[in-house]
């Protein structure tokens, strides 16, 4: 029973190291792992979202880069000594655990004997004692061949709990190699994935460098399959500053052979603040023609309003006869009629008629004076027209 228990011990104190060495290169590994995006990359901040500046130190870049390599090889190290003085631990532990429960199993398999030896002794004794006849030789002869099946017994019993132990000590040396094993696996993979995400950022960090407009401008032959926003991907530049560099527009295709001019990372920075100081003015533009033309048309709509208004109003009493507005004096008849034509598109009745001085424009007519009124206050802020000299006359 005590040789159980030990063993059961012993055992006990294998799984739970081995436990313990598991967790431990689990946590070893996890914190080789890389850190997610989202936890590095602090939240870019507004003035970090404008337009970074083109010029990049590269020898910085990769100065700050080697330094982090040297860190991270100086972490790794320092966790493949943790681990490998955990396993030392570990293994002098297991073996100390072992030599106990050996020691134990043979001074109960001795002990064991003794009790056996003692125990058949006494049975002698107390045989001699409760039987004064003398043996025969036939009894002495059963009774030595019992003593020896009992001893064989004993020996079998010792040979088996022996063989017992070898396999438990075979199988407690083997999960520990395989998890020494798997330790050694899984540092080797992340030593490997470190490495492989390192060349990763010096390939990254050389395409970027190589991608850098020129310190000075330079000329570049176009060749078959080249276009502007290929080139300006190229050389990482907006497309408009490469055109705006060649005087050309970014929709202009390249011709074969054709050269062209690369800008400088200075020229690039100061035809990038043109380009946005001119998007801006034609920015502004638009939003004062939006503000001009919304302006015109609430004039064009309070007098159109007001023209409406007036004609409901006009009575018989108001003027005799109709009105009409003159909105030019032609030289001759052929201009008298382009400018009637204009008129028309913009939806007037429009009339000529000649005099001594020249040909008139007439709009209308209209009843009464004051619709008459109202009908020049229209055209004068029609912007389709585009005139203010419109006034009214009498038309018969």
């Amino acid at each position: 029973m005590n040789f159980s228990r030990q063993a059961l011990l012993g055992i006990g104190m294998i799984i739970g190291g081995s436990v313990m060495l598991y967790a431990m290169v689990q946590q070893i590994g996890d914190s080789n792992e890389p850190q997610p995006a989202s936890a590095i990359v602090d939240k870019p901040s507004p003035q970090q979202e404008s337009p970074q500046p083109l010029t990049t130190d590269i020898e910085t870049e990769k100065r700050i880069l080697a330094e982090k390599q040297k860190e991270r090889a100086a972490r790794v190290a320092e966790q493949e000594k943790r681990a490998q003085q955990f396993l030392t631990e570990q293994e002098a532990a297991e073996a100390e655990a072992l030599a106990k429960a050996r020691a134990e199993s043979q001074q109960y398999m001795a002990s064991s004997a003794a009790a056996a030896e003692e125990s058949d002794k006494s049975d002698a004794e107390k045989n001699d004692a409760t039987t004064p006849i003398k043996k025969t030789s036939a009894a002495e002869s059963a009774e030595s061949e019992t003593n020896t099946g009992d001893q064989q017994k004993a020996a079998q019993a010792q040979q088996e709990a022996q063989r017992q132990a070898a396999i438990k000590e075979q199988a407690a040396a083997k999960k520990l190699a395989d998890s020494k094993k798997e330790a050694e696996a899984k540092r080797q993979a992340d030593v490997k994935k470190q490495a492989d995400a390192a060349a990763e950022k010096k390939q990254a960090a050389a395409e970027a460098a190589k991608n850098e407009p020129p310190k000075s401008p330079s000329d570049y032959q176009v060749k078959r399959g080249d276009g502007l926003i290929k080139l300006a991907r190229q050389y990482n530049m907006p497309v408009e500053v490469l055109a705006q560099a060649n005087n050309l527009s970014p929709s202009t295709s390249l011709q074969l052979g054709q050269n062209i001019t690369i800008p400088s990372r200075k020229q690039v920075e100061r035809l990038a603040r043109e380009a946005a100081a001119a998007e801006q003015a034609r920015e502004d533009k638009r939003q004062k023609e939006e503000a001009l033309a919304k302006k015109s048309a609430d004039a064009k709509r309070k007098a159109q309003q007001k023209l409406s208004e007036a004609r409901k109003e006009v009575k018989e009493t108001d003027a005799k006869g109709s009105f009409g507005v003159q909105v030019a004096l032609a030289n001759d008849q052929a201009k008298a009629d382009e400018l009637a034509k204009k008129f028309k598109s913009a939806g007037y009745q429009v009339k000529t008629s000649p005099t001594s001085r020249g040909v008139r424009v007439i709009v209308g007519p209209e009843r009464g004076k004051v619709a008459a009124l109202a009908l020049k206050d229209k055209i004068n802020s029609d912007p389709k027209v585009n005139t203010t000299s419109a006034w009214v006359l009498y038309w018969r």
